[in-house]
């Protein structure tokens, strides 16, 4: 069984040399000479066969999704033709994102728990001690004041839930960029955006469930909480992975696990992008509305579990003549 260290000593000049001959056809292949035509071919074909290898002998590696980046760019160059925009938009929401996902999960479970333990002890300590939300998110002394009042101040949605939608769709989405941003400052940032906004529920939570008025707020958080949360661990989860590619990339260079990452990150973004606008028009047309709680329930529910039966079910067919993509085994 080969290694991947004894794979990449044998074979990286050859994938160097096939990444610049996709460089010099970035445009056209018609633009190489037909010696470098035929280089570039039996360079693919040497490639896949790599690849090949590599799935089989070390699929979790960064090794491997690097190789299956590079056929893919190869495929696509050396096969390229016209689709309409349709086709490509339905490729990527039937295939690349659900792929793309399963093949960074762990990304996203450990961003969650970065959210959600310190959400879980502030809930507790603001239960217990409702002055503790200062501690814990500076500023909030304005909200306590609502809840203590029984102000529900998320009503003024009800005024104009149109350009509420927009509004927060807008405030949703930067959240989640700056998360996935964060990446590049090492994690740090997309630690610090998971665990504060983590740290104001819990609080908020905990001091409603402190004064009774825990009824109120989860009537309206509950509908849209399961999509927001999963956007912004997705996010969250991005911005990680990029971190983790900055500071291990293994057996590829540091350009390279980057880019890698980076490709994978802009697609969860993009999928993160569509979940928080169906969130957002939860939260304006269902949330604030007097329906029951059970319905409120059942929605957040049932589109959580639309969402992930999609996210880990969905892309798991391969077609002919398509390029290989990102392995579903997490780097």
């Amino acid at each position: 069984m080969i290694t991947p260290d004894r794979q990449i000593r044998q074979r990286s000049s050859a994938w160097a040399r096939l990444e610049a001959l996709l460089d010099q056809a970035h445009q056209s292949i018609v633009q190489l000479p037909a010696e470098e035509l035929r280089e570039l071919g039996e360079l693919y074909r040497q490639v896949c066969t790599d690849l090949a290898i590599a799935r089989r002998d070390f699929p979790d590696h960064p090794q491997t999704a690097y190789l299956n980046q590079l056929v893919a760019r190869a495929h696509g160059t050396i096969y390229r033709y016209s689709v309409n925009e349709p086709n490509r938009i339905l490729t990527f929401f039937r295939i690349t994102l659900p792929r793309t996902f399963r093949a960074t999960w762990p990304m996203t479970l450990t961003a969650a728990l970065v959210f959600l333990l310190p959400a879980i002890i502030a809930f507790i300590a603001a239960f217990r001690d409702p002055t503790l939300g200062e501690a814990f998110v500076p500023g909030i002394d304005g909200i306590v004041s609502q809840i203590q009042n029984g102000e529900e101040w998320w009503l003024r949605i009800n005024e104009g839930p149109a350009a509420a939608s927009a509004e927060i769709m807008t405030n949703n989405i930067n959240v989640a960029i700056r998360a996935f941003a964060g990446g590049i400052t090492f994690g740090i940032y997309t630690l610090y955006i998971l665990l504060t906004n983590g740290l104001l529920l819990g609080t908020v939570a905990g001091i409603a469930q402190r004064f009774a008025f825990a009824d109120n707020l989860w009537s309206f958080v509950i509908g849209h909480l399961t999509l927001e949360l999963s956007a912004i661990f997705i996010a969250g989860g991005a911005g990680l992975q990029l971190a983790w590619a900055i500071l291990r990339p293994g057996t590829l260079s540091r350009r390279n696990a980057l880019m890698i990452a980076g490709r994978r990150a802009i697609i969860l973004v993009i999928g993160c992008a569509v979940i928080l606008v169906a969130a957002g028009l939860i939260e304006a047309f269902i949330s604030p509305t007097d329906l029951p709680f059970l319905l409120k329930l059942i929605v957040s529910l049932g589109s959580g579990g639309l969402l992930y039966t999609y996210l880990f079910l969905s892309g798991h067919e391969v077609r002919d003549g398509s390029p290989p993509s990102a392995p579903d085994q997490p780097n």
